[in-house]
């Protein structure tokens, strides 16, 4: 770049004053800079560059022709700067920032030309170039640092205050908006500093200005959709949010809805209704106010109601895509308009409600243009979906539009509808099914749970209860997977149900063995899917709090909960479901009680591993007695464990109308439903419990007289936080009632105390008998081995054998009787000469071997031959039998 043309020289020159009057000099030497410097400038200069371009600024006031070379001048800063070093970008950097935003500032200079090239070059700046190293071996700066120096530099704030001076020259103002969109859509510290100069309600404002194209509307929407998406939400909205801006947009959007038929317009419609959905969510935009959330409930009921205004009196739908979206939108809009009260006077005047129910209705087809089959079934998806908002804040309405009838015939359609073919709602869709079924049990659920009797009696009048019940049949009798809507139309449609039956017989009764069942079958569900992540927990939940509100308090119902195994499937959700569900499953057993049927199912009830109820129970009480005790030892510590606050000092008072710790603890405890129900089954007589069943019990059968007196230990406490003396009798009554919860303690800590001991002794006694049976046998496995001794001395040593049957025969003479007659005649029993212990008769039977050794009744008696004994009738592989064995064997052969 050296050459005869230097910045520096060229600075010098229009800073002369001797040659300030030169202009034909400093506009050649100028044309001339620009000329060597065309392919851009280098870093370390761009600072100069600035100088000579603030110097014209002064010179162009009087002489245009400055105003032409800073055009050019300003064209190469569009360029990429370039840079000799590496390390140029970091040294450098400041000064381009501040560069850029000197930039910015020259938009005060009246010319037009030269606004018009500070955005292109703005704009060529931040674009992405190819970096390559030119021919005098610069290298362009990088695209990143080009972006992260512009966005650093605040320009884009600059131009946003520049518009102002931009009254009345449209094509300037039209580029510069060109140039903050682009700034805009590439860049969210851009958008967040146009935010900072109001770029949102200074856009908004001016955005219905005349332009080539409707380029003004197009571009300004298109910046304030990338300031609400990528500047702050909040902020863009807040900026928003005032009756001028409304105004801009409500024109806006007339003109696009009345005027906008190409694909081009019906898009930017729907931007704007996107931009106008956002400002809705804030509660302080002034949409009633300016008439524009009028105008939108007009668009969004039409065609459905037929109206005479005429804004839509002329309007015609192509039915197109744009059309959809704009219906789509528009019920978006209905939905966080119902967020604020004061709208609900316009949805009545404007009959939304209305409007909405029409698109339940079955579709009529009469060769008129109309949404498609698929469109359709989406808008009843998003009609649906708009009532559950909009519906329960007017109740009135949607009685009068017959509400509940519609949803019951759509829901009934959804429910006979197969997987294919078209219905008479106009939707063919395969997963559209389910999708109107969940959105018509939900909207149902919400008008129910509102309690108003109008509405539920005549959903109870249509058979709502019945076709409920058959919704849910159909649901588990379908080939279907199991999925998340599933279950959740389920677990809507119980929830609808208990609200419907809560406090009336009649309905428990139409309830009946179909709803029975179907709480059967939802209680039977498998433990292992409560987190399976489909919705099983809900379900569950609502099955047992229907169990609470349509079968508890009709005895007939109640019957035949009971003869479908209810009880024992409550029981077993008790043992094995999760420990939030217990309070629930609890109360409803207990509200169960109240039948004398309910009873004999809780004593007769067995865990898989024979765990009654009542030990159940017990066991639950130790668990919730163990987190009210933690950090405690719990066999140290006084019988009293229904509380961990007896024992606290500091009360904080309260007002008499709000409960206490102790008064709130009794609802929500496990230990005051747990001795309900042993006050419904006795305290005696009951199976199955251990030891420490029976300690806990002690505690059970005085958990009302320790929380009485639990009551007046706090009030007491109370007294003296708030410094409250009693009375003297007053006083020695609270001493009385603290001595007899001391005693009570006492006596049962001691009846606990007795138990354990009975319970260790017992322990002892079980471990001595053991030991003295295991003795027993080691005794008698001795005998055994001494005698099996004796028997094989006797066969093998001779003198052994002899004196074994001298002291037989001395053993039969000494039982023979004394007394001898003489006229008896005595015949021997015993045949002389034989050497044997054994009796001898005619018939011999012989036992010299035992039988684990030779075999059993079936063995082979041909002893040389076989090699396998058999034990006990079967074949056992065994080895060779060892020669002492046969020799042992023939010689109690011969003995016999």
């Amino acid at each position: 770049m050296a050459g005869p043309v230097d910045l520096s020289r060229v600075l010098q020159i229009l800073e002369d004053p001797f040659s300030s009057t030169l202009e034909e000099r400093h506009l050649f030497v100028l044309k001339k800079m620009v000329k060597r410097y065309q392919n851009g400038f280098l870093l370390k200069e761009i600072a100069d560059v600035f100088k000579i371009l603030n110097l014209c600024v002064e010179k162009a006031e009087d002489h245009s022709q400055y105003a032409v070379v800073m055009c050019d001048i300003l064209k190469i800063c569009g360029l990429p700067l370039l840079k000799e070093k590496s390390s140029d970008e970091m040294h450098y950097a400041q000064v381009v920032r501040e560069s850029l935003s000197q930039m910015g500032y020259l938009m005060r200079v009246p010319s037009t030309d030269v606004r018009l090239q500070i955005c292109a070059s703005v704009a060529s700046f931040f674009g992405v170039q190819k970096s390559k190293a030119n021919a005098e071996g610069f290298c362009p700066i990088s695209a990143g640092f080009r972006a992260q120096m512009v966005e650093q530099s605040g320009v884009a704030e600059i131009l946003v205050l520049s518009m102002a001076l931009l009254e009345n020259q449209l094509g300037v103002r039209l580029q510069v908006l060109r140039t903050l969109q682009t700034l805009s859509s590439s860049s969210e510290v851009s958008c967040s500093k146009m935010l900072k100069a109001q770029a949102a309600s200074k856009i908004c404002c001016h955005m219905n200005e005349p332009g080539p194209g409707g380029q003004v509307l197009f571009r300004s929407a298109e910046i304030l959709w990338n300031l609400l998406e990528k500047g702050g939400k909040e902020e863009a909205t807040a900026q928003l949010s005032n009756m001028d801006c409304v105004l801009s947009l409500k024109d806006a959007l007339l003109h696009q809805i009345l005027n906008g038929f190409q694909q081009f317009d019906q898009q930017l419609r729907n931007d704007l209704l996107v931009i106008i959905t956002l400002i809705a969510d804030n509660p302080s935009a002034p949409l009633i106010e300016s008439g524009l959330a009028k105008q939108l409930i007009l668009f969004a009921t039409f065609p459905e109601i037929k109206s005479h205004n005429p804004l839509v009196r002329n309007l015609k739908l192509s039915f197109n895509y744009e059309d959809f979206e704009m219906k789509r939108l528009l019920l978006n809009v209905i939905v966080v308009m119902s967020k604020d009260i004061s709208s609900l006077q316009l949805f009545k005047e404007g009959q939304v409600l209305l409007a909405l129910l029409l698109h339940l209705k079955p579709s009529e087809r009469s060769g008129l243009p109309s949404w498609s089959p698929v469109q359709q079934g989406e808008l009843q998806l998003h009609a649906l979906a708009t009532l559950l908002s909009v519906a329960p804040l007017l109740p009135e309405d949607y009685m009068t539009c017959q509400g509940n009838t519609l949803l019951l015939l759509l829901l009934d359609w959804c429910t006979k509808q197969g997987q294919t073919g078209d219905g008479c709602h106009g939707n063919g869709v395969t997963g559209d099914r389910k999708a109107q079924m969940l959105g018509c049990v939900r909207v149902l659920r919400a008008m129910a749970s509102l309690g108003s009797e109008t509405i539920n009696q005549d959903l109870c009048d249509q058979g709502a209860i019945g076709q409920l019940l058959d919704t849910v049949m159909q649901l588990e009798l379908s080939d279907e997977d199991e999925d998340a809507i599933t279950v959740e139309i389920m677990t809507d449609v119980q929830q609808t149900l208990a609200v419907l039956c809560e406090n009336d017989l009649h309905r428990k009764e139409l309830f009946g063995s179909s709803g029975v069942d179907m709480l059967a079958h939802f209680l039977k569900t498998s433990s292992g899917k409560f987190y399976s992540g489909l919705g099983h927990n809900k379900l569950i939940l609502s099955t047992v709090d229907c169990v609470w509100s349509c079968v508890v308090g009709c005895d007939t119902t109640e019957d035949i909960f009971l003869e479908k195994e209810g009880v024992f499937l409550l029981l077993d959700l008790l043992h094995s479901g999760p420990g939030n569900m217990q309070g629930v499953v609890l109360g409803t057993l207990l509200e169960l009680c109240d039948n004398p049927k309910t009873l004999s199912h809780v004593h007769t009830w067995r865990s898989p591993k024979g765990l009654t109820a009542a030990a159940l129970l017990l066991l639950l009480w130790r668990q919730e007695e163990g987190e009210l005790w933690a950090g405690h030892d719990r066999d140290e510590t006084t019988a009293d464990s229904t509380s961990c606050h007896q024992g606290a000092d500091q009360v904080e008072p309260l007002p008499a109308d709000r409960p206490t710790a102790v008064v709130m603890d009794v609802s929500d405890s496990l230990q005051s439903k747990i001795f309900s129900l042993f006050s419904k089954m006795g305290f005696e007589d009951l199976p199955g419990l251990k030891t420490e069943d029976y300690v806990t019990l002690s505690i059970v059968s005085r958990y009302l007289d320790f929380k009485v007196m639990e009551v007046w230990g706090e009030i007491a406490r109370e007294l003296r936080a708030e410094g409250v003396r009693p009375v003297t009798p007053d006083g020695e009554a609270l001493e009385s009632i603290a001595q007899m919860a001391e005693e009570a303690a006492r006596t049962v800590a001691l009846q606990q105390a007795e138990l354990r001991e009975s319970q260790k002794r017992q322990d002892i006694h079980e471990e001595q008998r053991m030991y003295m049976e295991i003795r027993s046998n080691h005794r008698q496995q001795e005998l055994v081995a001494k005698s099996w001794e004796h028997h094989v001395a006797k066969t093998s040593d001779y003198k052994v054998l002899m004196e074994s049957r001298e002291l037989q025969e001395k053993s039969i003479q000494s039982s023979r009787s004394k007394v001898k007659h003489e006229d008896s005649l005595f015949h021997s029993t015993q045949i002389p000469g034989l050497h044997t212990t054994h009796f001898c008769g005619r018939v011999l039977s012989v036992e010299s071997t035992p039988v684990h050794l030779v075999g059993g009744p079936l063995a082979n008696t041909d002893l040389a031959l076989e090699t396998a004994p058999i034990r006990g009738g079967a074949l056992q592989a065994h080895p060779a039998r060892p020669p002492d064995l046969e020799l042992f064997h023939r010689s109690s052969v011969q003995a016999k």
